[in-house]
């Protein structure tokens, strides 16, 4: 079965996703998101080649469960942090900033143009999606070495902002 047939299919149970979450305790609202978090980190894992089908062409339940459960767990832990706003009682005038993206763009690039070819390197990697372990597995430089230059970086870059 192909990836794409993979993806197609676990999204077909996706009513039977949410009454999953949903027999956690969740509300409607909070098992869609949790779901929607279990798309997010299952579908990369299904291109990269995880297997999530039985031997007869079906999604195994019980990998999708644990996914959901380990995604609730989480949520609770950090439910005493996270701070739930009503979409219509948003105050957006606050939001109106004028930002111009490619004069930001622009500068970003100019700035890393003047780093250190190393640095800059290093934040071009990271910031690209692979992460920082892999990188020093990779490449045999100290994981904190690695850390430390892209938050240098990092931190540089958002003043210049």
């Amino acid at each position: 079965m192909s990836e794409k047939e993979v993806i197609l299919l676990l999204a077909k149970k996706h009513k039977t996703w949410i009454n999953v979450v949903n027999s956690f305790g969740c509300n409607k609202t909070i098992a869609e998101d949790i779901v929607q978090e279990m798309y997010i980190k299952i579908i990369p894992k299904i291109e990269a080649g995880l297997d999530i089908i039985y031997y007869d062409n079906d999604i195994n339940y019980y990998y999708i469960y644990k996914v959901l459960k380990t995604l609730y767990i989480d949520l609770k832990r950090k439910g005493k942090n996270i701070t739930m706003l009503n979409i219509e009682d948003a105050n957006y005038s606050k939001l109106d900033c004028d930002v111009d993206y490619d004069e930001a763009y622009d500068k970003i690039k100019s700035e890393l143009n003047k780093m250190f070819w190393y640095d800059r390197k290093v934040f071009e990697i990271i910031n690209e999606g692979e992460s920082i372990a892999d990188f020093s597995r990779n490449s045999f430089i100290e994981y904190y070495t690695l850390y430390n230059t892209y938050r240098k970086v990092k931190d540089k870059l958002k003043k210049l902002i």
